[in-house]
This record gives C-alpha cells, structure tokens and sequence, in this order.
C-alpha cells in the first residue's frame, strides 16, 4: 500500500474552553476520495479549516506529501499542492468568471494573492484558466461577471478556482449546499470524475453523494473521529448510528 498523501494526527482546536477537533487523526491515500461525516456542530468546518491552513492547530500534526505543513498558511500550503473550496462560496463578484480563475493560476505561480494586476491581458494564464472552466463546464460563462451567475455555477466557479492551483489533494466543504436536484447530480458526476484525478476529502451532509462517491469515509462527532472505514461498514457502524440518530439517515 502507498503512503498516505495527508496524514493528520492528534490534531486539536480549542475556542477559549470549547474544544471543537479533539485529537482528530486519520489519512488520506493517493487517488482517493475520503469522506468526512458527520453532525452538525461535530467540527467538520473547522478540522478542513485546520487541514488548509485558515486556522492555527492548537496541537497535533498535519503531514502532506512528505512534508509537516503546520507551520504554512493558506498560500503555502496552495503551493504545497493542497487546495480548497469554502462552505459558502468565496468569489469575486465584481470579476469576470475568468479573471476569478486566472487570479487563482496567478497565486499558484508564486504571485501574491494581493495583486491583481491585469489578468485579462495575460494569455498564458488566461489558457490554463480556460482550462479549469472547462474541467467544471463553465467555459461559456468566462465572460460573465462572477456576481451574476446562478448559485451552482458560482459553486462550479469555486471548484474551477480550486482546481487552477493545480492541486494533489482537493478540500471540498460542502459543494452541494444549496444545489438543486439536476444541479447536484451534475456535480456528482463532476467530483466522480475528479477523482480519478485528484484525491479529494469531501465533507458533505448529502449522505446518497457520500455513499456513491466515497472509497473511504471518517466519522466526526464532538470533535472526535468515531470511525474511519469503506462506505459499507460506516453504514452499519452501531456507533456511527447513534451519532447521527435525529440528525442524518444512513440508511
């Protein structure tokens, strides 16, 4: 078995005396898509919050390719290969949807997330954009000013950034919030085929795109990771049951 391409360990975040991840450790493989589940409030925002580098662990090890990314922020860890999309979409709205994605191929080139600059008059970033919209099925929409594009084509949008990075390992929190039917299944079929491309850790609530999409999933209550297993034996998991009791069908 290959090594793991993220490994996190007694990783920890406390909020004065709250304690939202408490000694959270599992893996992720190369080429895998890993699931993480759970409750609401059962920390799952702020372990990928952790995992990005938004937030400072308070104890605990994050390990990406080889190397301990503690102490890297969010730019640092993009250029490590490990990117994310946000729970709520985090676009510029007053950019076209190509300048949005050519910003992100810019930062991955070791350009300051500050500076703007004038992408549009770029052509090499402007292509490896292009190729991005492409990948999520927006390449029509590059013009469009990112404001004025309907909530799952901003999700898309988000997804498109993330990928321009050239990412080994995607954080995805939540894609399918706010998408209708037509929409998620679309992006279920997208992340299927993503992931024969990039390993990816998914946190989701739609438990029907977890189970089809998922080769392994860890469980998440009260900060603590319950259990980390393939789709079958986290569905009849008693513990993992009574975590979601009133909250999740795993059925």
């Amino acid at each position: 078995m290959s090594e793991p391409l993220l490994s996190v360990a007694g990783l920890c975040k406390r909020f004065g005396a709250l304690v939202v991840t408490d000694d959270v450790t599992f893996d992720v493989r190369p080429g895998e898509l890993h699931a993480l589940i759970g409750p609401n409030g059962a920390g799952k925002t702020t372990l990928i919050n952790q995992l990005s580098g938004v937030l400072t662990s308070d104890r605990g090890r994050v390990v990406f390719d080889g190397v301990d990314v503690g102490r890297l922020d969010l730019p640092g860890r993009v250029q490590m290969g490990l990117a994310r999309s946000f729970q709520i979409t985090s676009i510029l709205p007053n950019y076209a949807v190509l300048e949005n994605v050519a910003l992100a191929v810019q930062a991955r080139s070791g350009s300051s997330f500050r500076f703007w600059g004038r992408v549009a008059d770029e052509a090499p970033l402007n292509k490896a954009a292009e190729a991005a919209l492409s990948r999520v099925g927006l390449v029509g929409r590059s013009a469009v000013r990112a404001g004025n594009l309907a909530h799952g084509e901003k999700r898309l949008l988000e997804l498109a950034i993330a990928l321009a990075t050239a990412p080994k390992l995607l954080l995805l929190d939540e894609p399918l919030a706010g998408l209708g039917q037509e929409e998620s299944a679309a992006c279920i079929a997208l992340l299927a085929r993503l992931k024969s491309e990039v390993a990816i850790v998914l946190v989701e609530h739609d438990m029907d795109a977890v189970f089809a999409l998922a080769d392994r999933v860890s469980v998440l209550a009260n900060g603590r990771i319950l259990a980390t297993a393939v789709p079958q034996e986290i569905r009849g998991n008693l513990t993992v049951r009574t975590a979601y009791l009133g909250d999740e069908e795993l059925l």
